[in-house]
């Protein structure tokens, strides 16, 4: 018996950003927790835009390859379409996602698309990031880790960013976010989460970077994260840094 379609995490932040590949059932998706919550349109465009900046701040840097993490849907201003002139290999764990991705990203010999699970690095594909983020390990990267922190308890997540951290080349650029506890006001859609869904306070985020040095813009809520003019009008729902990787 065939499974009934699910909505896809992916797909619903494709529709609050306005693109074009998600289907009707991660629109009601989307309606039912913003029915409990609140319009998220603005939220995840203001997270985006994080990712845009953070993103060209690395560049500026000297970096041209990129590994994400949790990549979703490689559109709507995803990393190769902000740093158009580097390299970018994206990963994900739902193997929708992936077809999706690959699909997309078909015609493109600068970006990829492949299976990584956030919280084991070995899984992604050496000869992927070999070819997309050449020199990993040698010389600097971007690494992109976001939406991920909320879903990784505090040991997994620690463990995690002290691996990449081990692994990345000095000079390199780790871009991460962190859920606030906006949801703590709104239970119903804090039960749409899932029990794996973990809120943080603030000053929880700092230690958990372990060895990885936030920029001087520090750990802030992302429209706040050096804006473009006068920061937008959002909840803070997601903090971000730029965090870097010093020499041992």
């Amino acid at each position: 018996m065939a499974q009934p379609e699910r909505p896809s995490t992916a797909r619903m932040i494709d529709h609050w950003l306005g693109g074009r590949h998600h289907r009707p059932v991660d629109v009601a998706a989307a309606a039912a927790f913003e029915a409990a919550y609140g319009p998220c349109a603005a939220i995840f465009r203001s997270l985006r835009d994080f990712l845009g900046r953070a993103v060209r701040a690395a560049a500026a840097d000297g970096v041209d390859g990129f590994l994400v993490f949790g990549a979703g849907v490689p559109t709507c201003g995803n990393v190769h379409e902000v740093a158009p002139d580097a390299t970018v290999l994206y990963t994900d764990v739902d193997p929708e996602t992936v077809r999706l991705g690959q699909r997309l990203l078909a015609g493109s010999d600068r970006a990829g698309y492949g299976y990584g699970d956030a919280a084991d690095i070995g899984t992604v594909d050496p000869a992927q990031l070999h070819r997309f983020v050449p020199g990993w390990g040698r010389r600097p990267v971007g690494v992109v880790f976001l939406g991920l922190a909320a879903f990784l308890d505090d040991d997994t997540l620690a463990r995690t960013l002290d691996e990449l951290y081990a692994a990345a080349a000095p000079g390199s650029w780790l871009a991460i976010d962190f859920d606030s506890e906006e949801l703590a006001g709104h239970p119903e859609a804090l039960a749409m989460m899932g029990p794996d869904f973990r809120m943080r306070a603030p000053e929880e985020f700092a230690p958990l970077l372990g060895r990885w040095r936030p920029s001087a813009d520090g750990i802030v809520p992302v429209a706040r994260w050096r804006p473009v003019g006068e920061p937008e009008p959002v909840p803070d729902a997601f903090y971000g840094a730029l965090a870097s990787r010093s020499a041992d």
